[in-house]
């Protein structure tokens, strides 16, 4: 006969949500270097299945006049997580690496729809106990709703679904009006005894969090997705943890606290990286194109054949390879690195560089380069390698083009004048692979394509990598890839 000590499941299922927040913690840690980013999802995973197990324990002691209404929450439950699990798997399974941005903002705003949901349940079912919890329920419940809208259309942006950016005058005091319309809302439910469970005050808030995502997302350029995935990122973590309090759990505090950290950190040093204040993100016109000083542009685009730049390249003592969108759009990554295999086998010293905003989210290039197995050792951020592209034999771009533009140093006219940018015009010769003529995110011309040490490529990365290495080849077997 099995005896069940009361409380006991609980206790239980309170051990198993501390242990499941740890590994969420030591998941993060390891996310944090590529050589154990894969380990690191893999334990935050087993992470998340603890605590899911952990709160279908701790329903083991329901009283039994509660029995039915949980019943039905259960099965609810159960069917959530069934059709959650099977279209994870199957959109994770078919994803190319080019979606991966859209589908990291998709999971993003999922996560702060999670919360709001609780928090709507909470707020029109009540009665909530204290004026703090409640206030942390509403405070929730704004940031998990702008971070779901927000980051749907960041979603349809990224995948093409939404073309360009809608402005229109007065949109910055439009959408202020709207903000500030919802906080109010959102004020009034904290401070009027009874009204969280009056369920028409609730819709119109929530709803009108829901719209200032969507005004918030919609005016920001393509160019600045990388900060507002991690800012929705961070949203989504500060709503958990809020909603964990407001219930009292201290796994969702611990792991929304963690993910709220986190991306509140990544946000502000991309910010950086990008030399613009988060409000200037935010608010500003840096996707939507702008003007520069024509007179700085001197000189004009020089082809090469991609034939001539392999050979230029296996004939330097060093080459940087700086990746760009282009790259990923080509699925090019596995002939890019047998690319370099044959020249590091003739003696050519390669590295990778890195720009922080580079792709469309952040660590986008990074985990390009590692799908593609290039050591993690030849792969460089900015702040490490800019200073060497002034001894560098060849700098190769594939597919960048703001973060290696030099108006971003000399044109004060210029949406990007003041943005680190890679130092690919210092090097003795530059080549470009560029599908066309066409400007970057920012709509400029760039500097760099008009220099008398660069050629450009013209071609799809994946095409123009594959007349290169054919070119290495019919050099001889000297320029051969070592084993891998």
């Amino acid at each position: 006969m099995l005896i069940v000590v009361p409380g006991l499941l609980s206790q239980i299922a309170a051990v198993a949500g501390f242990a499941a927040a740890l590994l969420f913690i030591l998941g993060l840690k390891r996310m944090s270097s590529p050589v154990t980013a894969r380990s690191g999802i893999v334990v935050a995973g087993i992470g998340m299945l603890v605590a899911v197990a952990a709160a279908f324990l701790a329903l083991g002691e329901i009283p039994d006049a509660a029995l039915p209404y949980y019943q039905t929450n259960i099965l609810l439950a159960v069917l959530a997580l069934v059709l959650g699990t099977g279209w994870a798997w199957w959109s994770g399974k078919r994803v190319a690496i080019t979606a991966m941005p859209q589908m990291v903002a998709l999971y993003n705003g999922m996560g702060g729809g999670a919360a709001a949901a609780i928090a709507a349940v909470v707020l029109i079912q009540g009665p909530i106990p204290t004026r703090l919890i409640l206030a942390s329920t509403v405070i929730g419940a704004l940031i998990g709703s702008i971070s779901l809208s927000g980051s749907v259309i960041a979603w349809a942006k990224l995948d093409g679904r939404i073309n360009g950016t809608w402005r229109f005058n007065g949109q910055s005091l439009f959408n202020g009006a709207v903000f500030v319309a919802a906080l109010l809302l959102g004020l009034v439910i904290i401070a009027v005894p009874g009204i969280p469970a009056a369920p028409v005050l609730a819709i119109i808030f929530f709803a009108a969090a829901l719209v200032f995502g969507v005004l918030m997302t919609l005016p920001i350029g393509g160019a600045d997705m990388p900060v507002v995935i991690s800012l929705y990122n961070a949203f989504t973590g500060l709503s958990v943890g809020l909603e964990g309090y407001a219930m009292q759990n201290p796994t969702l505090m611990i792991a929304g606290m963690v993910v709220g950290s986190a991306g509140t950190l990544l946000t502000v040093l991309m910010a950086k990286a990008m030399n613009r204040s988060l409000f200037n993100v935010l608010f500003s016109n840096f996707g939507g194109g702008g003007g520069m000083d024509e007179s700085q542009i001197a000189g004009s685009q020089k082809p090469a054949d991609a034939g001539d730049a392999a050979i230029a390249m296996r004939y330097a003592q060093s080459v940087v390879i700086v990746p760009g969108y282009g790259l990923a759009v080509a699925q090019a990554q596995q002939k890019l690195y047998e690319l370099v295999k044959m020249l590091q086998a003739a003696d050519v010293e390669v590295k990778f560089a890195v720009h922080p905003v580079a792709g469309r989210m952040p660590g986008h290039m990074n985990v390009l380069l590692a799908e593609a197995g290039v050591p993690y050792d030849i792969i460089f951020d900015m702040e490490e390698i800019n200073e060497e592209f002034a001894n560098v034999d060849v700098a190769l771009v594939i597919g960048a083009n703001d973060v290696v533009n030099p108006a971003a140093r000399s044109d004060k006219g210029s949406p990007i004048y003041g943005m680190p940018i890679l130092n690919v015009d210092h090097a003795r010769q530059a080549y470009v692979i560029k599908r066309g003529k066409g400007k970057g995110y920012a709509g400029v011309e760039n500097l760099l394509f008009y220099a008398d040490n660069c050629n450009l490529v013209y071609g799809d990365a994946q095409a123009v990598l594959v007349q290169m290495i054919q070119a290495l080849k019919d050099l001889g077997g000297s320029t051969h890839a070592k084993a891998a």
